[in-house]
């Protein structure tokens, strides 16, 4: 294929404790072509840059496009991150301790190059392109190991005053509640993420209240996981369902909460925890009538993500496609 030297570009970039996506997209945001990769992340940061560097090389190869044609390269990451230097400041999973993404990026393809936490770049690409698509008020909540969220207000992220906003994860739900992995007690993660799931299973499955679990599990508590307690959940283990239920009771108190701050349009939510479908929704859709404003609660819409595993690296194509533009109105291809 042979590119018109004037088309111009974007690439999207989504960094993972243990994979990479990375896509290309024209200047309307269509995404043109897209890879995963292993993060290698025990190789050291060097070796991961390397690495990403090698898969937007490989973008352009696929194109037939030149470094010179990119509007610019978005990069979601975990964080915490300082996103005006373009900085990993910290990431768990990865070994960036204040890594200057941006300038390492910049200096191999003389680009805008733009960082962005990986929970905002989903939730952009959700608001954008995905379930959230004509609408300006967005929140994306992201629920699986632990749970992150994005807020997109009038159609842009908001990142607050020192790109700390969207910590859903960690507002008090149960006080004195179970610890979270940041060190306070009864965090939303802690009460209502796959990880509290897998917990709270293996603990009802060793005193003997899910017995369909321990079959489904060989009796063997470290193959419980949120995805084995909504199985058994879903073949009527009474044990499972109550699991189920509790973890969807939190999960709308985190959601009633937000809209009552927020008062957004929808409130979008994904991740694995989401995969368990109507069950759990329609526990957190109860709980929000409950819990909120009246007028809040009639007015938002709670729905799941449309885009899956893929609405990182899209929400990041967006993101290189410029904050300061209005959303565009497009599907991937």
């Amino acid at each position: 294929m042979i590119t018109p030297a004037k088309q111009r570009f974007a690439i999207g970039v989504d960094l993972g404790g243990t994979k990479v996506a990375s896509a290309i997209a024209d200047a309307e945001g269509h995404i043109l072509s897209k890879h995963t990769f292993p993060t290698g992340g025990e190789d050291g940061a060097e070796a991961v840059m390397d690495r990403i560097k090698a898969g937007i090389r490989q973008l352009l190869e696929d194109v037939d496009a030149s470094p010179a044609q990119l509007i610019g390269i978005g990069v979601g990451s975990p964080g915490p991150l300082d996103t005006r230097r373009g900085v990993v400041v910290f990431a768990p999973n990865l070994p960036f301790r204040n890594v200057p993404v941006t300038d390492i990026l910049q200096q191999e393809f003389h680009v805008p190059v733009f960082l962005e936490n990986d929970a905002n770049a989903a939730g952009l690409g959700e608001a954008r392109l995905g379930a959230g698509q004509g609408r300006r008020h967005v929140v994306y909540i992201t629920v699986s190991t632990g749970i992150g969220g994005g807020i997109i207000i009038d159609g842009r992220i908001y990142r607050g005053a020192h790109d700390f906003a969207g910590e859903i994860g960690h507002m008090t739900i149960e006080p004195g509640g179970p610890v979270c992995g940041c060190g306070n007690r009864g965090c939303l993660e802690a009460v209502a993420s796959g990880t509290a799931m897998a917990r709270d299973g293996r603990s009802m499955m060793i005193a003997g209240r899910t017995p369909i679990l321990a079959q489904l599990v060989e009796q063997d508590p470290e193959k419980v996981n949120a995805e084995t307690v909504a199985q058994a959940a879903q073949q009527g283990d009474e044990g499972c369902r109550e699991l189920v239920e509790r973890t969807g009771y939190y999960l709308g108190l985190g959601v009633a909460n937000v809209a009552n701050l927020l008062d957004p349009e929808m409130i979008i939510i994904g991740g694995g925890v989401a995969k368990m479908g109507e069950p759990l929704f329609a526990r957190v859709r109860q709980v929000l009538s409950q819990r909120a404003l009246a007028a809040v609660a009639s007015a938002v819409e709670v729905v799941p993500a449309a885009l899956g595993g893929d609405a990182g690296v899209i929400g990041a194509v967006q993101v290189a496609l410029g904050q300061d533009r209005e959303p565009a109105a497009v599907a991937t291809r």
